[in-house]
């Protein structure tokens, strides 16, 4: 089946680099990015491309070549999905708050309601393309979805997860390690694989290119994850056992990397990893070995969480203890408020955890971030703490002017 249209449902992090570069690389397809949130819409849409509502470095360039050609922003979600042959459901999956599987599965409302809207409103058949991240067998909750609401369209369902690496986001689109699609073992199943690897095959090289069953393709995506956040909290825990021994981390990283097996590659010590994926994914992880009954397998990769956060903890009480010790002026600058180098996306950051601890102390930050506004950082503190002291809060946008005012400095993003 030869794809003319295509609809991505979300506008967010995954959605809108992704369809700019599925647009830029196949001018013959019409990409249409829908998002409720207006707001976020203009911004894609705002002629200042130095604005839009996603920071990646190489996106705004992509942006401009692509959009108004065959890449649209819109909120007319009915209209695209009607006219869309393929679908991308590329909406956020945060971890449940409440009822069942609360702190450890994911929430699928939003999924719930793509799949129900896009039968409500369809009328030909479509190929609906998991994007978000999502635990194994949601595919099979789609297709319920979508076959009560709608008896009188085809629906194939496609598990295709991404696996970006927010700063480096568009070169990882640009030269994936592999494009990852699952679909049913039928005659249907595999047509509308063969469509979207025609799509990647645009830019992609073939052998690049996995195909596997739906469940497959679900589990990859979280336990890829959970292998990257392992070797981030092994690191982190013999940075522990290095400041007791003597020993140097960064010069144990190396001597690790070193080792082919292994290699040198997220094994750089930090105050913990951040972001939307691997805590979340992890949990996601661990809920489903619980209610399989697989208990020592749910306990051995929470315990990458627990260190991420005894890390955490860790480094805010090293900060407290200098003040208290060499009776310093209670008031810290933070450099860096983003989860990573080269994004906008605060989500997870260890700065919130690490500030939030030292508010609780009463001592005072300032904070600096090159590309998060202060908003985001209100917003970030008031979330993990509503309670939290807004007095002993300030947002610096020139930290080197009064770099003598401050006793101590958290580096908290390693931004260049």
């Amino acid at each position: 089946m030869k794809i003319n249209n295509i609809c991505c449902l979300g506008a967010g992090y995954v959605g809108g680099p992704t369809m700019s570069i599925i647009a830029q690389k196949n001018p013959d397809i019409k990409v249409n990015v829908v998002d409720m949130n207006a707001d976020k819409i203009l911004a894609w849409n705002s002629k200042d491309l130095d604005n839009l509502p996603v920071y990646e470095p190489g996106l705004s360039k992509v942006v401009k070549e692509a959009r108004g050609r065959n890449l649209f922003f819109s909120t007319d979600v009915n209209k695209h999905i009607e006219e869309a042959d393929m679908i991308f459901i590329s909406v956020n999956t945060p971890t449940k708050t409440s009822g069942k599987g609360k702190g450890y599965a994911a929430d699928l409302k939003y999924v719930d309601a793509c799949a129900k809207q896009i039968a409500e409103v369809s009328k030909s058949n479509k190929i609906i393309v998991e994007k978000s991240t999502v635990p194994v067998r949601t595919s099979e909750k789609i297709k319920d979805i979508l076959t009560s609401y709608n008896t009188n369209v085809d629906f194939q369902i496609l598990s295709n997860p991404e696996f970006l690496a927010e700063g480096t986001a568009m070169r990882d689109l640009e030269i994936p390690d592999r494009v990852l699609i699952g679909g049913d073992n039928t005659i249907e199943g595999k047509k509308a694989i063969d469509s979207l690897v025609e799509i990647y095959s645009s830019w992609v090289p073939k052998k690049n290119i996995l195909t596997t069953n739906l469940w497959s393709s679900e589990l990859s995506k979280l336990t890829a994850n959970a292998f990257l956040a392992q070797r981030i909290s092994s690191i982190n825990s013999l940075s522990e056992l290095c400041e007791e021994t003597g020993a140097d981390i960064e010069e144990v990283s190396k001597a690790i990397g070193m080792d082919s097996r292994i290699g040198k590659n997220f094994l750089k010590t930090s105050v913990g990893f951040g972001g939307s994926c691997f805590q979340k994914d992890i949990l996601n992880l661990v809920y489903i070995s619980r209610s399989l009954g697989l208990k020592k397998v749910a306990d051995y990769w929470e315990q990458i969480l627990i260190i991420n956060e005894h890390q955490r903890d860790r480094f805010s009480k090293k900060i407290i203890k200098c003040i208290k010790n060499r009776n310093l002026k209670p008031k810290v600058l933070i450099l860096g408020w983003a989860f990573k180098k080269n994004t906008n996306d605060t989500r997870e950051s260890a700065a919130i955890y690490v500030a939030n601890n030292l508010l609780n102390k009463g001592i005072s930050i300032e904070i600096y971030d090159p590309q998060v506004k202060e908003n985001q950082v209100n917003f970030d503190l008031s979330n993990l703490n509503p309670d939290y002291n807004k007095s002993l809060v300030n947002f610096v946008f020139e930290p080197f002017q009064n770099i003598s005012d401050y006793n101590i400095i958290a580096i908290m993003t390693e931004w260049d």
